[in-house]
């Protein structure tokens, strides 16, 4: 066991606490998989880090990404959070334009936004859930057939099974059955889109790609959500903030998110990159989604994240976030 320079990092927000934690072991090198994994497990964190030296030429580091439960090929807040503690410790990027991050699904560009990072979203795989398994998940979440807007598998490294829901209130709403979600081994993205100007020709299509994919079996299959009340204003739940820091998180999103992760030790996971790649990715190539937006994710774990959408000309999705330093010092390891 020896020191080794560490960071808590926040992900996601320009303040500290409000977005998503991360641990940043930032000399990797010589350690274990049964290490990693036991330190991560410790961390009791949604993800923890560790940085190496990259094999690939084109790379600048390399980086192993580990949950309390396993190791994921590839994670957006570690992704960002481990590119602001590499940067921050004093880190040299072979291009000037980009910085590149070696992980398990490959090499991923990450770009700098002034006060923000972006990664460019790796490729995905997309395909419908079965019917059974649709049904399965949508009653481990409490909800009704008609809430579920639209469904696909997601995988870009992790993966996901996205759910667009009718509306915010049902996303914030859901207190779902966690043990069952990890019966079903099923990591569950829900969102839906705040009103906006273009939301009627949104949720037209949405109707559409709904009648499409559901089954008769999901109506018996779900189980029924709270009662029902307003539809939150466009800009979601308030969230009191200190005075004398700057934030983001006043900017009102255009949709909401929430990430369920039994499956990998983590229930709830407050904001989440692969995620919102993935959507992000999947809503944008069928026309429910703007080539350019803000989602918000954490609200109901009083956090208040904000994580920047675009699709360039190419087609190249780019997720961004702001990140800021916690904790610095070192762990033994």
């Amino acid at each position: 066991m020896k020191q080794r320079p560490f960071k808590q990092v926040d992900v996601f927000t320009g303040t500290p606490y409000y977005g998503n934690p991360l641990a940043v072991v930032l000399d990797g090198t010589g350690l274990g998989d049964d290490e990693m994994q036991r330190f991560a497990r410790w961390t009791n964190l949604s993800e923890t880090t560790f940085l190496r030296p990259p094999t690939a030429p084109s790379a600048d580091y390399s980086v192993r990404i580990f949950t309390p439960d396993g190791e994921l090929p590839f994670a957006g807040h570690p992704t960002l959070g481990s590119c602001h503690a590499w940067l921050q410790a004093g880190g040299q990027p072979r291009a000037a334009d980009f910085i590149v991050q070696e992980c398990k699904v490959g090499l991923v560009k990450i770009r700098r936004e002034g006060a923000r990072m972006a990664f460019a979203a790796p490729p995905l795989k997309r395909s419908a859930p079965s019917p059974v398994y649709l049904a399965q998940v949508a009653a481990a979440l409490g909800l009704k057939a008609p809430q579920i807007m639209a469904a696909q598998q997601l995988n870009n490294g992790p993966d996901w099974l996205g759910l667009l829901l009718d509306s915010p209130q049902t996303v914030l709403q859901l207190d779902p059955n966690h043990l069952e979600l990890k019966n079903l081994d099923a990591k569950v993205g829900v969102v839906s889109a705040y009103p906006a100007p273009t939301a009627p020709a949104l949720i037209a299509r949405a109707n559409r790609e709904a009648r499409a994919f559901m089954a008769p079996t999901l109506a018996t299959a779900c189980a029924a959500l709270p009662p029902e009340g307003a539809i939150p204003p466009r800009g979601g739940p308030s969230v009191e903030f200190p005075p004398t820091l700057e934030t983001t998180a006043s900017a009102a999103p255009d949709f909401e998110v929430r990430a369920f992760a039994a499956a990998v030790g983590v229930n709830e996971d407050p904001v989440t990159g692969s995620l919102n790649a993935s959507l992000a990715q999947w809503l944008i190539a069928e026309g429910l989604a703007p080539e350019r937006y803000l989602a918000a994710q954490g609200a109901c774990l009083e956090r208040a994240g904000r994580v920047y959408i675009e699709r360039d000309a190419s087609g190249q999705v780019w997720v961004g976030g702001e990140s800021v330093t916690c904790l610095d010092g070192s762990v033994t390891i």
